[in-house]
């Protein structure tokens, strides 16, 4: 049991985490999530990503600053918004409002003022103490659920300091935490945030190094090295592999991605997650609007045929994280 002199010391710890005033980088904060990691958990998405996954279901988490978005479905075409820009950003073009990225200065001036709701930003900057008042509103359901935090993103090790802060006050207060993450990152940040974590999901997207930059913008190199260490450092790790027809999905590919992981030793479980076509309409909405693939999502046969191979290499199998 947890004597009261430790949960002030947890409470203190935090409390000097908070206080330091670090931010960061936040595009969405979901809560209740499921697929994050085990048991009712609460993702925190950090903006940027070095990668441009071209099947990206969170085209909005590439850049890492606030960016604004556009819902043409909601627009009634008033041109309101063209009126309230005093950068004269906006503009009409074949009866839509069209923005200028170079000139706005995310004032959020049409976003207050368009009446059907089609205008926002997208993400914000916060501190440790406010994402840390979000966490701690359903803790009751990790302690029931064995759940906790997940922090993704976009590559949440973009911001290491940030991250590291963000974990270093779960853990005072006794939160356990996930990071979902590309592994494309700088070897050491990768081995302090697995120091700091309780999980690290990590996805492998293509074995074949010039295909897999073909479809994210970067070779697979770092990634696998650095899947290689986290399986050396002790702490959990879960793969993860985006289902994509027509990029990922074929045999060759599956058994040579088992073949690898199955070389780890200390991985058991195999996550696979079938391709999603959200991001294909958050893209649109985008200023500066994603080159995505237009892809079919795996059909039930498929995902089940995958999940049977990986588990003939001895992988504990989950479909749809």
């Amino acid at each position: 049991m947890t004597s009261t002199r430790e949960n002030l010391v947890r409470k203190q710890a935090a409390a000097e985490v908070e206080g330091a005033g670090l931010s960061g980088h936040v595009f969405d904060i979901k809560r209740y999530a499921i697929h994050d990691g085990p048991g009712i958990r609460t993702t925190v998405f950090l903006k940027g990503c070095p990668l441009r996954c071209r099947w990206c279901h969170n085209p909005e988490s590439w850049k890492v600053g606030p960016e604004p978005s556009l819902r043409l479905s909601r627009c009634v075409r008033c041109g309101r918004c063209v009126e309230l820009c005093k950068e004269h950003a906006i503009s009409n073009s074949q009866g839509r409002p069209v923005t200028d990225p170079e000139k706005c200065v995310l004032c959020g001036a049409c976003v207050a003022g368009c009446p059907g709701g089609a205008r926002e930003i997208i993400g914000d900057t916060r501190t440790v103490a406010q994402v840390m008042a979000e966490v701690r509103k359903d803790v009751v359901f990790y302690d029931e659920s064995g759940g906790g935090v997940t922090f993704s993103g976009g590559e949440p090790l973009m911001q290491p300091e940030f991250l590291l802060a963000l974990l270093a006050a779960c853990r005072a207060e006794g939160i356990r935490t996930a990071v979902d993450t590309t592994c494309h990152a700088r070897p050491e940040a990768v081995r302090r945030i697995a120091e700091a974590a309780d999980l690290i999901l990590c996805d492998i997207k293509h074995m074949n190094r010039r295909r897999h930059e073909q479809y994210t913008g970067v070779d697979n190199r770092l990634i696998l090295e650095n899947i290689r260490m986290l399986a050396e450092t002790g702490v959990e790790v879960i793969v993860r592999i985006p289902i994509v027809p027509g990029f990922n999905g074929d045999e060759p590919n599956v058994r040579q991605t088992a073949e690898f992981v199955r070389s780890l030793k200390t991985v058991r479980r195999v996550d696979i997650l079938p391709y999603n076509r959200g991001g294909l309409e958050k893209a649109v909405r985008l200023t500066g609007q994603a080159d995505l693939m237009e892809a079919q999502a795996p059909d039930g046969d498929t995902m089940t045929a995958i999940a049977g191979m990986l588990r003939d290499y001895g992988f504990e199998v989950k479909t749809g994280g």
